[in-house]
């Protein structure tokens, strides 16, 4: 998710028995979504200390950019690596993104997945898939589409 929307995530966007998070406050005109989330990241967000009703302690996105750059400095300066000051936060959107393109090569996925509203935004991670992982002649892509129920369920 975008690192605004991460922000704005409240408590009770998390479901602890069925291991998802909710996301019902999308930006850039974005779709709703739920993803399942392992048990170990469950874990992780019940140590965070439940001081508001904000899983992140604070809404404001200014204020977790400012923790995350100031802990990625130190990071570079303590690892003598400047490469590490180019990572973003909107980064590992993009390479969850890009990942999920080259391991499921179903763009349709991607767009539900990342929540945009029109497949002309996501067909870019095709393109930096290719770049980054390169094209094979084994590659296909593959789209399907069907209004009938049974057809849907063998498709999924």
């Amino acid at each position: 998710m975008r690192s605004g929307e991460a922000t704005k995530l409240k408590w009770t966007d998390l479901d602890d028995e069925r291991r998802i998070i909710i996301l019902n406050a999308p930006e850039k005109g974005s779709n709703p979504r739920i993803w399942k989330i392992s048990i170990k990241l469950v874990g992780m967000l019940n140590s965070i200390p439940k001081k508001n009703q904000y899983i992140f302690g604070n809404p404001n996105t200014r204020v977790i950019r400012s923790v995350f750059c100031d802990n990625r400095k130190s990071l570079a300066a303590k690892l003598q690596n400047p490469c590490l000051l180019r990572i973003s936060l909107h980064i590992f959107r993009h390479w969850k993104a890009t990942s999920l393109c080259h391991q499921t090569k179903n763009i349709l996925l991607v767009k539900e997945f990342l929540g945009h509203a029109s497949l002309d935004n996501t067909l870019l991670y095709i393109q930096i898939e290719q770049a980054v992982f390169g094209l094979t002649a084994d590659d296909e892509y593959e789209v399907n589409a069907t209004n009938n129920k049974e057809e849907i369920k063998k498709l999924l």
